[in-house]
């Protein structure tokens, strides 16, 4: 029986030949050559060589030449010829030996050399040590840290707060604890280092737009919702994040958030919200963007702000709804892996805030004093004046350039060597040139402070106009 069952198997197979297409012979037949040359063929082919001898080994040895671990430096780049600070950098500095205005460091507030602020520090010295010597989560959590994160949920107004010990670090471990691979964030082209490097961390897909120009975000936007909707089920897994800073430490610049929040929720978006330039400036009591602006800070998904230029200490912080900021005590980098923040540096931005609390004319003061020197810095001949009006770390550029970055560089740091000569120390702003996304243009940057008189600002004002004059053909 199974020999007639082969037979007529046998039959069949030889009738469907018959049947079958041409082409599907010849295709067929085909493929059968095909992996028969598989199957008997060498995979790879022995290259024919010949032994060197022991001279021409020594010969090509000698040829070789490694490439450098590090690019060649010339000696006279900036990063090799600081300036020397001796004492505080306070309202007068001593540079190289030299006492100056300080118009270079970013102690808004003068707070930086403020009893109060220096006496809680020291209190604290004693009491807790210089270091923490531990991350957050083993045994470098103190209670003054507990203290400082609760101070300034209160203050900003939202659930809870998170204090780093780098203020770098701070937005850089913030946004790749959120933004992931796949997820899409939209940031302004003027972003700082800190959030490009947040950004480079957390490998999203990355969509830049004009610096502040709400048309060209939407358009981003609209083109991301047509993608959204070729591929739902992508879509409802994907977020959408908005990165931008309150003033713009590149610029000088204030974003314009009533109508990112309307972006926001048009297309359904979280806004992250850098402030370290507006934290402490602006605002009646010094909250930021979004009390100038009257927005609620419910609409803001994520703060962040470094405590190093208006609270004159060190980290910085992020701050919002309870969810998202424990969040950040799992997944932010610079939290978990860092050593917390000495108690003699959380202790002194505890008093600072305090501080600000108790004078909250200081944020009007300094707003007069950067509106002041704004103007008496504008017309000058070759310089133009970059930032708002109210922004206390403005740019001057150069209105022309000379059509080299390398000379742009050296006459405008011919006018900072000439200004500090003339006891008015300005810096330049400096770049990582081959890392920054959007390389902003060579500037001096200016800061005003509470402390400096108005004969100060006019003193500084008029030293850059004549040193100007002097420099720029």
């Amino acid at each position: 029986m199974a020999t007639v069952t082969e037979q007529w198997v046998l039959v069949e197979m030889v009738q469907a030949l018959y049947e079958a297409p041409a082409y599907h012979l010849i295709l067929e037949g085909i493929l059968i050559l095909w992996i028969i040359r598989l199957l008997f063929s060498k995979t790879y082919k022995l290259q024919e060589r010949s032994d060197l001898t022991v001279k021409e080994k020594e010969e090509l040895i000698e040829e070789w030449q490694p490439e450098p671990l590090v690019p060649p430096v010339s000696k006279d780049h900036p990063a090799l010829n600081y300036n020397i600070v001796s004492g505080p950098p306070s309202h007068n500095i001593v540079v190289n030996g030299k006492q100056c205005i300080n118009f270079a460091s970013f102690n808004f507030l003068g707070l930086l050399d403020n009893p109060r602020v220096k006496a809680a520090a020291l209190a604290s010295l004693k009491k807790y040590g210089v270091g923490t010597c531990g991350p957050r989560g083993f045994y470098g959590t103190f209670d003054v840290h507990l203290d400082l994160e609760d101070h300034l949920a209160k203050f900003m107004k939202t659930e809870e707060a998170i204090i780093y010990s780098y203020g770098f670090a701070t937005i850089a471990s913030a946004i790749p604890a959120y933004s992931k691979r796949g997820d899409i964030v939209f940031v302004d082209r003027a972003a700082c280092f800190a959030i490009q490097k947040g950004l480079q961390a957390s490998r999203s897909d990355i969509k830049l737009f004009k610096h502040n120009d709400m048309a060209d975000l939407e358009r981003l936007l609209k083109e991301q919702e047509i993608e959204d909707q070729k591929n739902p089920r992508k879509a409802r897994v994907t977020r959408r994040f908005i990165v931008v800073e309150g003033l713009y430490m590149n610029t000088g610049t204030i974003c314009p958030l009533p109508e990112l929040v309307k972006l926001k929720y048009k297309y359904k978006a979280r806004i992250f919200l850098e402030e370290s330039l507006s934290f402490g400036v602006l605002g009646d009591h010094g909250r930021g963007v979004t009390e100038h602006f009257g927005i609620n800070i419910d609409d803001i998904d994520l703060i962040s702000a470094n405590m190093e230029n208006s609270l004159a200490s060190i980290g910085g912080f992020c701050c919002g709804r309870s969810f998202v900021i424990d969040h950040q005590r799992l997944s932010g980098q610079g939290y978990c892996f860092s050593a917390s923040l000495p108690p003699l540096l959380a202790a002194a931005a505890i008093e600072a805030l305090n501080i600000m609390e108790e004078n909250p004319g200081i944020f009007a003061v300094l707003k007069e004093k950067c509106i002041q020197i704004h103007k008496a810095l504008q017309g000058i001949s070759g310089l133009k004046v970059v930032g708002e009006s109210f922004s206390p770390a403005f740019h001057l550029q150069l209105e022309k350039s000379t059509g080299s970055r390398e000379e742009d560089v050296r006459l405008l740091q011919e006018i900072v060597n000439q200004c500090m000569n003339r006891s008015v120390a300005l810096t330049q702003a400096r770049y990582l040139e081959k890392e920054e996304k959007c390389l902003p243009p060579p500037s001096i940057r200016v800061v005003v402070t509470v402390e400096q008189t108005e004969k100060e600002l006019e003193k500084a004002a008029s030293t850059i106009k004549e040193v100007a004059q002097a420099v720029l053909p």
